[in-house]
């Protein structure tokens, strides 16, 4: 009975797992601070109707999208069609239905494109990749990135407009449960043409990502190979001799090739899960974990029919007698890096790169003190969120935060200098010293000790500051702070505030 109860409360599971539910879409009321980015440049999107989760599929507005890549769309009013054309390559999607035709073969998608306000709403990935773009979701940022075939960069917001509803009788709200098209060329997951060559032993029921945990259901005994991959950092799951179940389709999106996605939500160490039939000689399913950084992973297989990948939380941080010497311990954070560049100077160069460039030299400078202990947010270009950062201060009990940005403003305004932040009062006397050392250290306009309540600077419990070096928007500013020597200085003159203000 107690066996019995356990494959109920799995077959139970499956319905209510959180990535198996149609989600709500998460950005309808136009406030949610999504953004889309082409080839570097961030698309203006429609206050109505912005980039989101829906069933987990990230779903964007199609004009757009279109017009950044100079796509040619029309509408067909009295069936809903909308044609996507480009270089030979022609889509054709209805309002409502999870079926779509590329070139005249029809396949199956993962959501169905639906209307919000005037603005139509497809599948990113579907349309992306088929059209030879790059797509990917940054959970952290809520920021879908888009990389055209020929690939490009630029600064700035680039507008974009509304796709216009084909007549004002179409539905204009977002689908509780989607239609599946009933053609009979239809594509119908779980069901491949063609002969195997061998039966699976297990099939794969059901695929949920919640509390920071992976699970799988499985008919059948598996013994899954799970290992890291790093650029980009994700965990990849292949579980031989298997299968896709014949209903796995129903409850989780699956497309012509037999891959399909979960864009997550709320979980900043993860942007999606990925899947597919990675090979048929031997069977085998592989599920991708794609990561925002990298972190650690426990595998739980009791034979039961449920597998778990849990996430490890935390974040692996270097030293030596890290809070077991005595020794002050220095947090620094290089701000940004990965899917964040930071702002952009005038001469096209990002913010991550400068901050750093100065941090590894700041800790190489400070690797050379006896006294002191110093760890590093992040030593490569990864993605870090601002809570992670934070923790990795608060964690360790450090004595110092010191974060290491350079300043941007828009046009006409061009202010030149360095500014040091803090937030709360008894992270003063290090705002003063550290201020009064980078100012000499960049010889730029000395724009003064200000009070901001930023993330970084509040949410730590140790004495925190955050620099602003230089203005990056600045041309002068901008062309120094790139440059080896300038670089070096600052790091000599934050070294320098930092022994200050300890005693050192």
């Amino acid at each position: 009975m107690k066996k019995l109860g356990l494959i109920m409360f799995m077959l139970v599971g499956l319905l209510v797992f959180p990535g198996l539910a149609k989600d709500a879409y998460a950005a309808s009321s136009g406030t949610s601070e999504t953004h889309i980015v082409l080839d570097g440049q961030e698309l203006q999107q429609p206050a109505g109707a912005q980039a989101g989760i829906v069933g987990g599929n990230v779903m964007v507005p199609l004009r757009v999208v279109a017009e950044g890549l100079g796509y040619q769309v029309a509408w067909e009013k009295k069936s809903g069609t909308i044609t996507i054309s480009q270089e030979g390559t022609e889509l054709k999607l209805t309002l409502g239905k999870n079926a779509a035709s590329v070139d005249g073969q029809t396949v199956k998608l993962n959501s169905a494109p639906y209307l919000q306000g005037d603005s139509t709403l497809v599948p990113l990935r579907f349309v992306g990749e088929q059209m030879g773009m790059q797509v990917s979701w940054d959970n952290a940022t809520k920021s879908a990135y888009l990389t055209s075939p020929a690939g490009g960069s630029a600064g700035g917001v680039v507008p974009g407009t509304g796709s216009q509803s084909p007549d004002q009788e179409t539905p204009v709200s977002v689908p509780s449960g989607q239609p599946v098209a009933g053609d009979d060329d239809t594509y119908v997951p779980g069901n491949p043409t063609g002969n195997q060559a061998e039966v699976p032993n297990a099939l794969i029921q059901g695929i949920s990502f919640s509390e920071n945990r992976l699970m799988f259901a499985v008919s059948g005994s598996v013994t899954p190979n799970v290992f890291k991959m790093s650029g980009p950092d994700r965990i990849v799951v292949d579980i031989p001799n298997a299968d896709f179940a014949p209903t796995f389709g129903e409850v989780q999106p699956l497309d012509v090739s037999r891959k399909g996605q979960i864009a997550v939500s709320d979980y900043p160490d993860v942007s999606q899960i990925r899947y597919s039939l990675f090979s048929t000689a031997p069977s085998t399913i592989r599920i991708v974990i794609d990561l925002n950084r990298n972190v650690e992973f426990k595998v739980t297989n009791l034979d039961d029919g449920l597998v778990t990948v849990d996430l490890t939380s935390g974040v692996t941080v270097p030293g030596i007698g890290i809070g077991g010497t005595g020794k002050p311990v220095v947090v620094i954070d290089a701000g940004h890096g990965g899917s964040q560049p930071g702002a952009i100077s005038v001469t096209k160069k990002q913010e991550k790169e400068f901050t750093l460039g100065v941090a590894l030299k700041v800790e190489a400078l400070l690797r050379q003190e006896a006294n002191l202990d110093v760890v590093m947010t992040r030593t490569t270009d990864v993605t870090m969120s601002l809570q992670d950062r934070v923790k990795v201060a608060n964690d360790i009990g450090a004595s110092v935060f010191v974060s290491i940005h350079g300043n941007s403003i828009d046009p006409p305004s061009n202010p030149s200098g360095s500014e040091t932040y803090y937030t709360r009062d008894e992270s003063i006397p290090l705002a003063n010293v550290m201020h009064r050392h980078l100012v000499n250290a960049t010889g730029l306009s000395d724009r003064g000790v200000r009070k901001s309540s930023l993330h970084v600077t509040r949410e730590t419990k140790m004495p925190a500051v955050l620099l602003e070096v230089g203005y990056l928007s600045n041309k002068t500013d901008a062309g120094l702070m790139y440059t080896e020597e300038f670089q070096q200085r600052v790091a000599e003159g934050v070294v320098a505030g930092i022994k200050e203000y300890l005693g050192l």
